[in-house]
């Protein structure tokens, strides 16, 4: 939450900064900056409103809990950056090329685009220190865990100030083109360009949205520590047959196939399955637990 707060403030003020400037300079690229800046504003209101609804815990209606809702409004923020950042930079940039812009105040243009940067580092820099730390978490590198990771909203933050500091690289080349060659056409194809980079990183963060709704399974780590937390336990002999699939951010639904220790009775048996669900259950990522019987000729697995 606090690194979507961050990100939200951040983009609103560079948003404001970047209209007048673009309202002043006439700039293209300047201009499909700001559709940039106003996109990822929007966008945090969505990871805003995700990590509140997402956050819910379950009730007789939704036996998962309401983790999976925080895809469905992160993947509204990555359309809201396609429909708006992306569209919007490529056709004004288009347009540019057919009716170019005069040359205006370079010196504003270029102290806006600073400030941005500066502003938008704070931002990324945010949601780098977490990226980082979640990955030494997990051992593996952190754009790999922001590949993997459940939280869409850490991912979003992040993809999207790496995609605003990489844009204003290009608009303050795209305008020092302008000034040096007097063509508008440099400028121009700067906007087209931020275009797509915003909807490269639209697109990439629809499909990982849509993966997480279809049914991810989890990190490999975190499957094996999982599966050596049931072998410890003191009632599992074998598992069989497990299956981890994230319902939420750093929520998971748990499907196992178990062998009991000792050989009880059929009502005893049902009984001793039922709470060690229960058990399982009572760490916080698992929502919830279905545990089956194995048979004598199923391989056992090993973490």
């Amino acid at each position: 939450m606090l690194t979507v707060l961050i990100a939200f403030v951040m983009n609103v003020l560079i948003a404001v900064a970047k209209t007048v400037a673009a309202a002043i300079t006439g700039s293209a690229s300047m201009l499909a900056e700001s559709a940039h800046s106003w996109a990822d504003a929007g966008n945090e209101v969505f990871l805003l409103i995700a990590e509140r609804r997402g956050s819910r815990g379950r009730d007789e209606r939704h036996p998962f809990g309401y983790g999976r809702e925080t895809y469905i409004w992160s993947m509204f923020a990555g359309f809201g950056l396609f429909a708006v950042g992306a569209a919007v930079s490529v056709m004004h940039g288009i347009t540019s090329l057919t009716e170019p812009e005069p040359d205006t105040d370079y010196l504003i243009g270029y102290v806006v685009l600073a400030i941005s940067a500066v502003l938008e580092s704070v931002s990324f820099a945010q949601s780098i220190r977490q990226a980082r730390a979640a990955g030494e978490r997990f051992a593996i590198h952190p754009l790999r865990f922001l590949n993997r990771t459940s939280n869409t909203t850490l991912r979003a933050v992040f993809f999207e100030d790496a995609a605003a500091l990489t844009g204003l690289a290009i608009a303050a080349l795209g305008m020092a083109l302008h000034q040096i060659t007097g063509s508008a056409v440099w400028d121009a194809i700067g906007s087209i360009l931020v275009g797509i980079l915003l909807g490269v990183i639209a697109l990439f963060l629809i499909k990982r949205n849509s993966e997480f709704l279809l049914g991810q399974t989890a990190m490999p780590r975190t499957r094996s520590a999982i599966l050596r937390k049931m072998l410890a336990h003191p009632d599992i002999e074998r598992v069989t047959y497990l299956h981890i699939e994230y319902v939420g951010p750093l929520q998971y639904y748990l499907v196992a196939a178990v062998d009991m220790v000792g050989d009880l009775a059929e009502h005893e048996l049902a009984e001793r399955l039922r709470r060690v669900e229960r058990e399982i259950e009572a760490h916080d990522p698992i929502v919830e637990a279905v545990l089956t019987l194995s048979t004598a000729a199923e391989p056992s697995l090993t973490p």
